[in-house]
């Protein structure tokens, strides 16, 4: 089975950038889509950032100009590269994977989250 794996959170210091990679281990023969959400206690998930295969980016407004999604398609691998970061961006960020594999097709693939705190 797919199985997603995340690195990449920690603590930084207001202003400072991390980089969050999110790996498909497994089988995945179409990729649809990849999305990097985030969540704080007591708050609904949000969308961060989406990348569908083959179409531009779409980032939520509160990280347009700050954060960057990419992907690497040979390793089934979404990065999301967080820059000028803000006490407010603090929250656990999920990877979300829209895919087909040999097991059938998932619309709403998460992995289990990384911690990203920002704090001086």
């Amino acid at each position: 089975q797919v199985q997603l794996v995340e690195s990449g959170g920690g603590l930084v210091q207001p202003g400072g950038s991390l980089r969050l990679s999110c790996t498909a281990s497994g089988s995945i023969s179409v990729l649809n889509a990849m999305a990097w959400y985030r969540q704080v206690p007591g708050k609904q998930r949000e969308l961060v950032a989406n990348l569908f295969v083959g179409l531009s980016p779409h980032y939520a407004d509160f990280v347009k100009g700050r954060f960057t999604i990419s992907r690497d398609g040979t390793k089934n691998t979404v990065y999301l590269q967080m820059n000028s970061l803000e006490p407010e961006d603090t929250a656990v960020y999920y990877c979300n994977f829209d895919f087909c594999s040999d097991f059938g097709c998932f619309d709403d693939y998460w992995g289990q989250g990384t911690q990203v705190t920002v704090s001086s």
